[in-house]
């Protein structure tokens, strides 16, 4: 196993995140914990220390699930991570009442690791909020020992990840990041790894196989690599290219069976980074995926908006949106302001007069707003999770 030195701590480069755990049925409190005591059992044998879990995920399930593994295994073995959900905003904001009610379901008495949950554009009100004093409340946790290392995840674009550590940076040790080889320049995760890496913060990696697309390719493209490495598996590719990033210090899987978890701890065994050659396939293959609208962000478009739109931030979501329909890109856009969204659109004609990539840009915002409207809000997800998870409280 390929292990880092961090925050004082000695890490697997593999960890394994319990968003996606093996279920008995669709319910998400229906989790296979036989498998999943399998799967735990697996990889400590193989040296992976670090399992990262949340609220959100199985609707706070997995919290009970993981628990349960790991307390067959001493304590100071492996690390537990996981996360304050501020970006749900639920009013009035407690961030004690969900922390306690956290470690109670764990089972511990402390976390390794604790972050502060999915911080984006939509949700950094809450987070900076002096009222709710969210980090005050959690370095005060890890002054008392109940957290060794606090840090946070972003969804945020690059200008929304400078603004949050503008505020407290200095304050937290790690930040996780959506990084992989088609978001690096999807969701130009390039920048987000820089911007992080000047500044000397270590980065953590969620996704780091675009919730397992850059598993399932089109047949073309995985038959393109698996002629250059028959004995691998697709996802490998995936996990390789992250090794070659000094500053990557933890890559989370989220793996939903013990097969995922051999092959994924097999890649990890030995250090082996992609190639440059192996580097530029990727890359082919991350291209044919994308297909999106070829906005530079030169902002020619915006000087002559009659709404003043922010025309490149919409269409660099569209974009994003078109290969994947994440909730992250609906709460980036309810971060604006209605008449700045992209339903907004008069249709005038102007930004694409002055595209000089020649986009139709009436038409774009057209198509984001129609697909947009078809999706729930995020207020709207955040209501329903909070109804039913009072609704389980009822019955206990």
């Amino acid at each position: 196993m390929i292990y880092t030195h961090v925050c004082g701590d000695r890490l697997s480069l593999l960890g394994f995140g319990t968003m996606r755990l093996p279920q008995t049925s669709k319910r998400p409190e229906d989790i296979d914990q036989a498998q999943v005591n399998s799967m735990v059992d697996y990889a400590i044998e193989h040296g992976v220390n670090y399992f990262d879990t949340a609220a959100p995920y199985h609707d706070g399930f997995s919290e009970i699930a993981i628990g349960k593994a790991l307390a067959r295994y001493p304590r100071a073995s492996w690390r537990l991570a996981d996360k304050y959900p501020g970006h749900q905003y639920l009013a009035p904001m407690d961030p004690g009442e969900i922390f306690f009610k956290q470690l109670k379901k764990c089972g511990v008495e402390y976390f390794d690791y604790y972050l502060l949950h999915n911080v984006n554009e939509n949700s950094i009100g809450a987070y900076t909020s002096e009222e709710y004093g969210i980090v005050p409340f959690f370095l005060e946790q890890k002054r008392l020992g109940r957290i060794r290392h606090l840090g946070f995840s972003c969804h945020g674009f690059p200008e929304n990840l400078e603004q949050f550590l503008d505020r407290w940076g200095d304050a937290l040790e790690f930040c996780q990041i959506q990084l992989n080889y088609l978001d690096w320049s999807l969701q130009n995760a390039e920048r987000k790894y820089q911007i992080l890496s000047d500044r000397g913060i270590p980065v953590w990696v969620m996704e780091p196989v675009h919730g397992g697309m850059l598993v399932k390719l089109p047949e073309p493209q995985a038959a393109k690599l698996q002629s250059l490495h028959p004995t691998e598996s697709v996802a490998s590719w995936g996990f390789r290219w992250l090794q070659g990033l000094e500053n990557v210090h933890m890559v989370l899987s989220g793996m939903s069976n013990l097969e995922q978890m051999k092959d994924n701890v097999q890649t990890f065994e030995t250090r082996r980074p992609l190639t440059e050659a192996e580097t530029a396939v990727v890359y082919e293959v991350a291209e044919t995926l994308k297909s999106g609208l070829p906005c530079t962000a030169c902002r020619y478009c915006c000087k002559g908006c009659p709404l003043e739109l922010d025309i490149p931030f919409i269409l660099a979501n569209y974009n994003e949106f078109r290969v994947a329909k994440s909730v992250n890109i609906v709460m980036r856009l309810e971060s604006l302001p209605p008449e700045k969204r992209p339903e907004a659109c008069i249709g005038c004609g102007q930004c694409a007069a002055a595209c000089p990539q020649k986009i139709d840009v009436p038409k774009a915002m057209r198509a984001f707003g129609e697909a947009l409207s078809g999706m729930k809000t995020w207020a709207q997800i955040v209501a329903e999770r909070a109804a039913m998870e009072k609704a389980r409280e009822n019955q206990i």
